[in-house]
């Protein structure tokens, strides 16, 4: 996995500062995180202006109520003095074993439709067979390790100009994007959302950008010239306890009509499928 900023730049900063830019972010007053933390707000007020030290009880609780990510509570727990309480550690680390196993499960029940999985800064982390053929063709140096899944997808050399409805995907990776940022306050991936946002987009982009539906697909067209559309869903870990497993997320594609689903039969002739 790769190495993440801290989202409110928590570095050698009060714990009571980094509790404030939390709630802020969540848009709450501190009378709304009191109540919903069973605290009084003016404890709170002195947790925050640092009148006061919470107790590792105390920033677990209010972590909690405010839907701080993994990573950034144990940013929190070391501002306050204590030490970081969620492990870190590699995919392929030992103790993580039954999530692998869950991950590759996953993966290789969904052929012959492709899915991979990400981290939190969108980082190819691994994928099923049939991913690579959705991707042939492509510049050898944007599939060279470590590979951006968005920045795949946006980039002008490559997915980009095989996406038919490019600027309605478009969109939808934007608006993802912009939820991840707001929920975690990543200074990294504000960075990729600048970035991509620099690439070239369609002309039509801005019209099509909030045309209504139900679901957006994506559709690729092939070198044959079909087009192969999809739906997709996202799987996370429930409760996890390890920061690398909270912050996987498996991208699992499916056919959204009968002629992409007869095709991607065709590549896997002896695979059973539902």
């Amino acid at each position: 996995m790769h190495a993440m900023s801290s989202p409110v730049n928590s570095a050698r900063r009060p714990v009571g500062d980094l509790l404030r830019d939390w709630r802020q972010r969540r848009r709450l007053s501190q009378l709304e995180l009191a109540s919903d933390a069973e605290v009084s707000t003016r404890h709170l007020s002195y947790l925050e202006t640092g009148r006061a030290l919470p107790s590792r009880a105390m920033l677990l609780r209010l972590a909690e109520r405010l839907e701080v990510p993994l990573r950034e509570r144990n940013a929190l727990l070391t501002a306050a003095g204590y030490a970081p309480m969620y492990a870190q550690r590699a995919l392929d680390d030992p103790a993580l074993a039954a999530a692998r196993a869950a991950v590759d499960l996953v993966l290789a029940g969904h052929e012959p439709h492709p899915a991979l999985a990400v981290d939190r800064q969108w980082m190819l982390v691994t994928y099923n067979r049939v991913v690579p053929l959705m991707l042939q063709g492509l510049p050898p140096q944007l599939l060279e390790p470590p590979v951006n899944v968005l920045r795949l997808s946006l980039h002008p050399q490559g997915l980009a100009p095989r996406i038919v409805n490019l600027a309605d995907w478009r969109a939808h990776l934007f608006a993802r994007l912009a939820r991840d940022i707001e929920l975690s306050g990543d200074a990294q991936l504000a960075a990729l959302r600048d970035e991509l946002l620099a690439m070239p987009a369609p002309p039509e982009a801005v019209a099509q950008a909030d045309r209504p539906g139900v679901v957006v697909p994506l559709q690729l067209r092939q070198p044959d010239g079909s087009v192969w559309s999809f739906i997709s869903t996202t799987t996370v870990f429930g409760t996890p306890l390890d920061v690398t497993v909270a912050e996987l997320a498996i991208e699992s594609f499916f056919p959204a009509d009968a002629a992409t689903a007869a095709a991607l039969r065709a590549l896997a002739p002896s695979k059973k499928t539902a």
